[in-house]
């Protein structure tokens, strides 16, 4: 005999056997056992949740000789026909291939003869939101009056798609995603019928992989159970036949990132690629983690909300702690944007790669977060002396080796007397600030510019960017003010990579003692 796969072999045939679908079972049974049958019910949900499953069930149900509360006996000649496919009271439809005006039309001549056995003839149409607009329209009088022993089933995954003439006609249902906790317990059970021997924590992986769906996750244990055959399935078999990446290469793989070390990210990637892992699936399963990472550092009881034990919540708080919330938003966003692109990509590498390059290096993009993320990586280095710290590049640039000094420019032959005072104020005037505008000043190089104003000069081009524009340097300008008691212009300067600003600027902080008020 041919083999059955699992998730026909284990179909459920009663609606005790269903689920996840409680509210619906439950609903379906009473207007069995109340004889309150409706003549049209819409079954709505993603793939995989049961509604041609329940559809089938329901179908036995309003036919049984010997129905239990509502439920069929499984053991009457009608069950036994309707299970084996034999009954001509049940006619199951594939809107997807059979969505023409004529194929309703048939339907509609059929409905006039009443079943030869059993209470009802029960037409289930799958995919019903793949009919044509004629279709519908024809579809449209028998669905609002039919013959009293006719029900009508429509399954859909698009029920949006359906018109709202049709609806309004129908019972609905919504069938919703079957939870990881469901889903892992129906594996138990049935690898045990099947006599598998596989860990729980493999199963649980395969129930979050299916994604709401018992059905992809019956077809992904069967896949799992034909690789490893005859041996026990463990955690990493799942992820060898899934190409999926474990945790634990997530929690490295962010650490690298954080540390802005591109290369042992791509060497990460290059290791990943050689094992056979699918970069799709780390694309979606990183960004899941990143998600998780999120809600950690959002909400203080996020262990309710994640689906993982209590060692893997640990961890993830650890890593919640050393990342920003606009950092992390930064990353959640580009994984998002990517596992949109890279399902349709030829070169996938190269956008996983392009993307990791982007998260490693904030200033390739203008976008909010990444602004912040440098604004805040600035402030923590401003704050540690200039040192980097955490999140320093692991191949810092070489330090230039100092040349033999060269001769100073010499001093400017009159220095207005507004700049000397707001040089010799400058400690005091930067304190009269705002936070972010004083850590930037900190380090300033004072210096003279033309028309006798006062140059700033600075070597990083984010305090550049932050101070050069017109509202910063307009609060320097006033702080000059209230403390000298006359207005000094600014001018802010940015010494690029290769200029020595001590060639280049005139210190005036090292001509003129800092702090010391000078009477009028």
């Amino acid at each position: 005999m041919s083999y059955t796969a699992l998730y026909r072999k284990f179909r459920p045939a009663e609606f005790e056997e269903v689920r996840g679908q409680e509210h619906i079972v439950t609903t379906l049974k009473n207007q069995i056992a109340a004889d309150r049958i409706g003549h049209a019910y819409l079954f709505c949900g993603t793939r995989g949740t049961g509604k041609t499953t329940v559809a089938k069930i329901f179908a036995k149900a309003v036919n049984c000789e010997h129905p239990v509360d509502g439920s069929p006996c499984g053991e009457c000649r009608m069950c036994r026909a309707i299970a084996a496919g034999t009954s001509m009271n049940v006619i199951e439809i594939d809107a997807a291939s059979n969505n023409g005006v004529d194929n309703i039309r048939e339907i509609r001549e059929e409905v006039a003869y009443s079943p030869a056995e059993g209470r009802y003839k029960v037409y289930i149409i799958d995919e019903v939101h793949m009919l044509s607009i004629g279709a519908f329209n024809a579809l449209l009088k028998t669905l609002e009056e039919p013959p009293s022993y006719v029900i009508f089933i429509l399954a859909t995954t698009e029920a949006h798609k359906i018109p709202v003439t049709i609806l309004s006609r129908c019972q609905r249902y919504d069938f919703h995603r079957i939870s990881a906790d469901t889903i892992a317990a129906r594996l138990q059970e049935l690898v045990e019928r099947e006599h598998v021997e596989a860990e729980e924590r493999a199963l649980r992986y395969i129930a979050k992989a299916a994604d709401g769906s018992m059905r992809d996750a019956l077809s992904l244990l069967d896949q799992c159970i034909a690789f490893y055959l005859g041996r026990k399935l463990t955690y990493d078999n799942v992820l060898d036949v899934c190409g999926a990446v474990d945790t634990e290469v997530f929690s490295d793989f962010l650490r690298k990132i954080l540390e802005r070390d591109i290369a042992g990210c791509i060497r990460g990637l290059e290791q990943m690629i050689l094992q056979g892992r699918e970069l799709g699936q780390f694309v979606t399963d990183f960004a899941w983690y990143l998600r998780n990472l999120l809600l950690v550092k959002s909400s203080g009881d996020a262990g309710e909300m994640l689906d993982v034990s209590a060692e893997s919540l640990r961890k993830l708080k650890e890593e919640a702690a050393l990342v920003e919330f606009p950092a992390l938003m930064r990353y959640i966003r580009v994984f998002s944007e990517l596992s949109g692109q890279i399902r349709y990509a030829s070169q996938k590498r190269v956008l996983v790669e392009l993307a990791v390059i982007k998260l490693c290096r904030p200033a390739m993009e203008q976008s909010l977060e990444a602004v912040l993320e440098r604004l805040s990586d600035m402030e923590r280095r401003l704050e540690e002396g200039v040192s980097p710290g955490k999140v320093q590049p692991v191949q810092e640039r070489p330090k230039a080796v100092r040349e033999p000094e060269a001769p100073r420019r010499p001093e400017p032959k009159a220095i207005p007397e507004d700049v000397k005072r707001a040089v010799a104020e400058w400690k005091s005037i930067i304190r009269e600030t705002s936070v972010m505008t004083r850590s930037y000043l900190k380090y300033a190089r004072l210096s003279l510019g033309g028309d006798n104003r006062l140059q700033v000069v600075l070597e990083d081009g984010t305090a550049y960017e932050f101070l050069n524009r017109e509202h910063q340097r307009q609060e320097l300008e006033e702080a000059i003010a209230r403390k000298i008691g006359r207005r000094v212009e600014v001018d802010v300067r940015y010494a690029g990579e290769g200029e020595n600003p001590e060639d280049s600027y005139v210190d005036l902080s090292k001509i003129i003692h800092m702090d010391v008020t000078i009477e009028e």
